[in-house]
């Protein structure tokens, strides 16, 4: 009984979004946003952060340091930075010394292509990398707190700068891998990404869409009562529509990371932020 009424509310939800048709249609709350200029070719007519369209109340929690609860992750972060673990008793800190200027930048360009590894890495898997192979220290679990601390304490060093993943290259393949499953309908209700985050702006329930970007992860998430990844979104926006997640960290949700970072082009990183 429980999951089949799960299935109707998301199946009525389906059929709100369905109805309101077309793109978003910007309101009078538009004046204040900070609405970027889209690249020529790309999917968007224009780039807005998902935080323009949370509430004042969101947005006051996300601005103040001391009120945002996703600076405890990014504390914690930075405590990791300097513990040494593994055989070798290394920190990151004893490769990188000050994050402040070492990480400046870095969280802005992720994922980015690994040369050795043949494949493009998330800041998630480049931190195990390093872990793994300079450390010899083993890998954070996948949402673990290490890793998501230490994945908010990089990104925040390079909080405000504008976001600018590669595309081109080798990245190629992977972009228009992460192109074609955001454009791809899954599950038994049938959903694409593009189904819900083509209406940016319009009400679904109590929440406004974005258009679908990763500018704020690891984000604090209010529904969930704490930080949480990327791909534990995207898992999330599979399982409402009934399809079965890909892992996280796999090839498949990197791709659609480097294609939601693209949309994302020019936003400034804003890790960790508050969303509802």
């Amino acid at each position: 009984m429980k999951r089949t009424s799960s299935i109707l509310a998301a199946a009525a939800v389906s059929v709100v979004i369905a109805a309101a048709g077309g793109t978003a249609a910007l309101s009078a709350e538009s004046a204040d946003w900070n609405i970027l200029p889209a690249p020529e070719g790309h999917p968007l007519p224009e780039i807005i952060s998902g935080y323009d369209f949370r509430s004042p109340e969101t947005k006051a929690l996300q601005d103040d340091d001391f009120e945002n609860p996703g600076m405890l992750w990014m504390e914690q972060g930075a405590q990791l930075w300097e513990t040494a673990d593994g055989p070798l008793n290394l920190s990151c800190a004893s490769c990188h010394q000050d994050a402040e200027s070492a990480m400046r930048g870095v969280g802005a360009v992720f994922p980015k292509w690994n040369e050795r590894l043949g494949k493009p890495l998330n800041l998630e898997q480049q931190i195990n990398h390093c872990r793994e192979n300079a450390m010899q220290a083993k890998p954070w679990k996948w949402e673990s707190e290490e890793l998501l601390s230490m994945t908010t304490f990089v990104r925040y060093q390079s909080r405000g700068m504008p976001v600018n993943v590669q595309i081109d290259g080798p990245m190629a393949p992977y972009f228009e891998k992460g192109e074609e499953l955001y454009n791809t309908r899954f599950g038994q209700l049938d959903m694409a990404c593009t189904n819900c985050h083509s209406r940016y702006g319009q009400n679904i329930r109590s929440d406004h869409l974005s258009q679908g970007q990763s500018n704020g992860f690891p984000t604090y998430r209010l529904k969930w009562q704490k930080l949480g990844s990327l791909h534990r979104r995207m898992s999330g926006c599979m399982g409402q529509v009934r399809a079965t997640p890909f892992k996280r960290g796999s090839d498949e949700f990197v791709a659609l990371e480097i294609y939601l970072g693209y949309r994302g082009t020019g936003l400034p990183v804003e890790a960790p932020s508050v969303r509802h």
